[in-house]
């Protein structure tokens, strides 16, 4: 790393963004323009016990109903993790309707869930393991509804590598595609595609192989574009070795071409490990848990932005530097009005985290 670090934020651009910090957990107040106010103060709906289920990881997923469901890594009868599932009452409490699933004692289905859920368009319920399984690297599974409970089915045991720590996305021919942060030619990671078949068989097919070069240690889930073109990125790897954003392009006649869009160099992050998201107008946003000028250890992380500039070229502008020890590992989310919301695990008054808004600059 380079002992001299300079600023990589563009000044006077058009795109250029206005970072406004907003302190959170117990001192928070979340300020949306045109909506009521926020309570100062978080409530608890839900304290998770060993029995059920202990450290989830990862975000929440409603339905229809307003059910909340999630997943935790750790805890339940064999201590592999679960799936939960909370329920609205009257006079804004939450109940624990129920433990949908606890995974098997001899981890045969899966073992410590890091990843959101996917819904389908008949309810059913797709997610990753991270380990467990066949060979102990992980599964694909599935979540389906049946009379008051719910019954699980592994889709894949992953054989080669594996550990998909990312969630999924569904195209419109209900197949699955995900990362792996390990497994493929290089055991650097790859992207797949899980097929249905008849009775009930699912047939794996890896559309890509990282070898470093182009990026290692996919931990991100995957983001499609309108056209049927893939975005992810590399948590290593790549040019300086820092993790790349890449795109998975179907080719005519089979087969899908990768395309590296960005290398980090650390000045402009390091480490992405969570999803992209894209705005109206195509552009893609995502966060990096390291790198950029701040004083922490391994860099206090950014926000990015990629523009397209025409077919495989894609601009890079540096939103957020983040100093005083911040650290974004989540992805951000885009406000009705073109803001962008996300969160820190350190920094703020108490050192406990952050949630932060970026607002547009006034054209």
């Amino acid at each position: 790393m380079s002992s001299t670090l300079v600023s990589a934020v563009s000044a006077g651009s058009s795109s250029q963004l206005r970072a406004t910090f907003v302190v959170a957990f117990a001192t928070a107040v979340f300020v949306l323009l045109s909506t009521p106010a926020w309570s100062a103060s978080p409530e608890v709906i839900h304290s998770f016990r060993n029995k059920n289920g202990v450290v989830p990881p990862a975000g929440l997923i409603p339905d229809a109903s307003g059910n909340l469901y999630g997943t935790t890594a750790e805890g339940g009868a064999h201590n592999d993790g679960t799936v939960f599932q909370l329920t609205p009452k009257a006079g804004g409490r939450w109940a624990e309707k129920q433990v949908v699933h606890r995974f098997t004692s001899n981890g045969s289905d899966g073992t410590g869930p890091e990843a959101a859920f996917l819904f389908d368009g008949a309810g059913n319920l797709y997610s990753t393991t991270a380990s467990g399984g066949a060979v102990g690297v992980g599964t694909v599974f599935e979540l389906t509804p049946a009379s008051g409970s719910w019954n699980e089915q592994v889709l894949y045991s992953f054989q080669d590598g594996g550990r998909p720590y990312g969630s999924l996305v569904l195209d419109a021919s209900g197949n699955l595609y995900g990362t792996t942060g390990y497994g493929g030619a290089q055991n650097d990671g790859t992207v797949f595609e899980l097929s249905p078949k008849a009775g009930d068989h699912w047939r794996e097919k890896v559309l890509h192989s990282f070898n470093g070069i182009d990026g290692r240690m996919p931990l991100a889930g995957l983001v499609f574009d309108d056209c049927g073109n893939l975005y992810a990125t590399t948590a290593a790897g790549g040019t300086y070795d820092y993790g790349t954003v890449f795109e998975l392009s179907p080719k005519s006649g089979g087969g899908w071409k990768e395309n590296v869009l960005l290398s980090f160099n650390y000045l402009n992050g390091a480490g992405p490990a969570s999803n992209l998201i894209f705005d109206a107008i195509g552009n893609l946003y995502g966060t990096t848990s390291g790198g950029g000028t701040g004083d922490c250890q391994y860099g206090c992380g950014t926000v990015f932005e990629l523009s397209s500039q025409g077919i495989g070229t894609w601009t890079e502008t540096l939103l957020v530097d983040f100093q005083w020890s911040a650290i974004p590992t989540a992805n951000v989310i885009l406000g009705s009005s073109g803001e962008l919301y996300g969160t820190t695990t350190n920094g703020g008054v108490q050192g406990w985290g952050t949630v932060f808004d970026i607002m547009p600059a006034l054209q």
